[in-house]
């Protein structure tokens, strides 16, 4: 008997771990201290952080030039079939916006960015400002609204 009511713990424990997983998958979150819709900017005075304090990349690091106002970086690797879906999803809304560039990055050829940014699974796609400021990710594949919400904020 015991047996069996551990394995119907591991089993509710497991699907409300995919159940959480599922709905946090291809969302796009904040960094803390940047910008979000209707709080302070963080190189203003009293913002909600310093412009330093958040993760940067340069046109160097990710091998492509920033976009003019947003730039999404999309780390891949090469046998991610969700990775591929992402690539055309990301190459299909920018092709519409001239301000913002997509970039795909190999996360296994950038393994040093990768620790520093803490990216955990591919995909995973940064949303990042001219100046290479980090202002937002999704994990996984997002959805077309939820790309277009992120770059018209």
């Amino acid at each position: 008997m015991t047996g069996a009511l551990v394995l119907v713990a591991a089993l509710v424990a497991t699907a409300l771990l995919a159940l959480v997983m599922q709905r946090r998958n291809g969302r796009f979150t904040s960094r803390p201290g940047a910008a979000t819709e209707g709080t302070a900017d963080p190189v203003e005075p009293g913002g909600s952080g310093e412009l330093a304090d958040l993760p940067r990349v340069t046109a160097d690091e990710i091998g492509a030039a920033l976009g003019d106002r947003l730039t999404l970086v999309q780390f891949s690797s090469a046998f991610c079939s969700p990775c591929r879906a992402t690539r055309a999803l990301l190459t299909d809304v920018v092709s519409t916006r001239a301000d913002v560039a997509h970039v795909e990055v190999d996360a296994e050829s950038h393994l040093d960015l990768v620790r520093r940014l803490n990216i955990l699974r591919t995909p995973t796609v940064l949303v990042v400002d001219a100046d290479g400021v980090v202002l937002s990710r999704a994990s996984g594949l997002p959805r077309r609204d939820q790309v277009v919400a992120v770059l018209d904020a």
